[in-house]
């Protein structure tokens, strides 16, 4: 049987652009996984490794043009967003170079032998060491940040981990020139090619969990695609991590003071957040708690003076916008759902922002309204009118987990601490009074959340997304001489560590 063929896809009408790649056969992905196992010492050198993340940004930077112009034909994203995800990238390549550089991520502990503690210490020497093949499964909205060149991608490498990335299928040759200038990269630097290698195909995808060569994964994408890939992970002979972010809600809560006291800046902020992207970001505020009544209205006035304003737009993909189409449809025609500005079809490719409203009352409870609860992939929110505290409190613990929750409060806020304390546990990150659209690459930040936001603890954003792919190994009672430099007494590397508990 011959390969399946891979299309590249204008999708803003539809048509296959040109074949850029064929599916990989089995053969193929374990002829990859092996390739790139094979080449996991070579990545031991912290040295190479972050001149390697550097070369990668430069050379994505360098050939900028050809990766935006790429990425938009298959997006649609626009060259203005896709130049600032391309530097984002960048950054995030360097900013994990810096991380392989300073060296905390290994995580260095010594406690000298101690005869006089009960029970005794022995000399204990604890530190991270790279899991091994690490397989990426890009993301169709960030076709550079979340895919190839992306945070799953230049983590694993900061840990020393090769990567076999699956491509994503809405934008296959944006991946292989991004694949090809990571591989350039490597050879630029005296690494080996193979530390990233690229295949295609929905079945590679599965084959590739599957491998027992592959030691952990990293997915982003719908709940049902990762919660597949999760399973398989976990059904395996030797079970492997799954680091998978899956789909994610974003409530945010309106106290009546905040609508009182700058209501027609919280509707247009939330407009812009929510459309922001044709509403394709991850982190898209979906679900709102606002006061009902004359205490909301100024909010959802200016929230549909600016929805209506906005242009109709393209989808990543057509099978989104029919998902999308249908989603909102079956929402807004549920009782008591009413919609000031009908999110929909806006031409035979394009979609057009909208938003419905409901009385928070009618999701206290399971019932037919629980779609209202659930992600809608696109330029659509849902603003619950609420009468009371306790029926936010009620809604709020029937929401499952999210990468973010947002409370907007006014001034001497009395409402602020309970709530607050309501949001912590239903996400990652917790705003006050700004937009969850928008995650800064930085060693605090936190993009995860309790499931389906993402299937573990960690995140996938910032400096910390590196301890995904290592695990601790203690080396006891060991000779200097048999000890990796990072251990030694000398710490001829100069790495941070701790020595006796203490940071030495």
């Amino acid at each position: 049987m011959a390969a399946a063929p891979v299309w590249s896809v204008d999708p803003r009408t539809g048509n296959p652009r040109e074949q850029v790649a064929v599916e990989a056969t089995a053969e193929e992905v374990d002829r990859a996984v092996r390739a790139s196992h094979a080449v996991r010492a070579s990545l031991a050198d912290r040295t190479l490794r972050a001149a390697f993340l550097r070369a990668a940004a430069d050379l994505l930077t360098g050939a900028g043009e050809h990766v935006i112009e790429a990425a938009d034909a298959e997006t649609a994203l626009g060259p203005a967003r896709l130049t600032g995800e391309l530097a984002r990238t960048a950054a995030q390549l360097r900013a994990f170079a810096e991380v392989v550089d300073e060296g905390s991520f290994l995580d260095i502990h010594i406690d000298h032998e101690d005869a006089t503690r009960t029970p005794p210490w022995p000399d204990l020497r604890r530190y991270k060491i790279p899991l091994g093949v690490v397989a990426v499964y890009a993301a169709s909205n960030f076709p550079l940040a979340f895919s190839v060149p992306g945070g799953d991608t230049a983590s694993a490498l900061a840990a020393g981990c090769p990567v076999v990335v699956k491509a994503h299928p809405d934008h296959p040759a944006t991946s292989e020139l991004c694949a090809s200038l990571l591989r350039r990269a490597a050879a630029q630097v005296g690494l080996p090619e193979d530390v990233l290698i690229l295949v295609h195909g929905f079945e590679a995808g599965v084959q590739l969990i599957e491998h027992p060569l592959v030691a952990a994964a990293g997915f982003t994408g719908s709940v049902r695609g990762g919660r597949a890939l999760f399973d398989a992970a976990a059904a395996r002979p030797v079970p492997i991590p799954f680091h998978g972010e899956l789909g994610s809600l974003n409530p945010v809560v309106v106290t009546e003071a905040a609508a009182a006291e700058r209501g027609e800046q919280i509707g247009a902020g939330l407009a812009g957040s929510m459309t922001m992207g044709a509403g394709q970001f991850c982190t898209k505020p979906g679900f709102v708690l606002a006061p009902a009544g004359e205490r909301g209205e100024r909010l959802l006035k200016s929230l549909t003076d600016a929805v209506s304003d906005t242009e109709a737009a393209v989808l990543l993909d057509h099978r989104m916008r029919d998902a999308f189409v249908a989603g909102v449809r079956e929402r807004a025609e549920l009782p008591g759902v009413e919609a000031p500005v009908t999110p929909g079809a806006g031409g035979d490719h394009t979609v057009s922002a909208g938003f419905l409203t409901v009385p928070a009352h009618l999701l206290a409870a399971p019932g037919p309204h629980d779609a209202l609860l659930e992600e809608c992939f696109g330029p659509v929110t849902v603003v619950a009118r609420y009468d009371s505290e306790d029926e936010i409190t009620a809604v709020l613990s029937r929401l499952p987990g999210n990468l973010t929750a947002t409370l907007q409060i006014a001034t001497d806020d009395a409402d602020a601490p309970g709530l607050l304390a309501a949001l912590t546990p239903l996400a990652g990150r917790v705003l006050v009074n700004g937009w969850p659209t928008g995650v800064a690459v930085a060693p605090a930040q936190h993009h995860g959340g309790p499931y389906p936001a993402t299937t573990s603890t960690s995140t996938s954003v910032g400096a910390t997304a590196v301890e995904r792919w290592l695990r601790p190994v203690t080396y006891q009672t060991t000779p200097e001489a048999l000890l990796p430099p990072e251990l030694r007494e000398d710490n001829p590397l100069d790495l941070p560590r701790r020595v006796n508990g203490r940071r030495a």
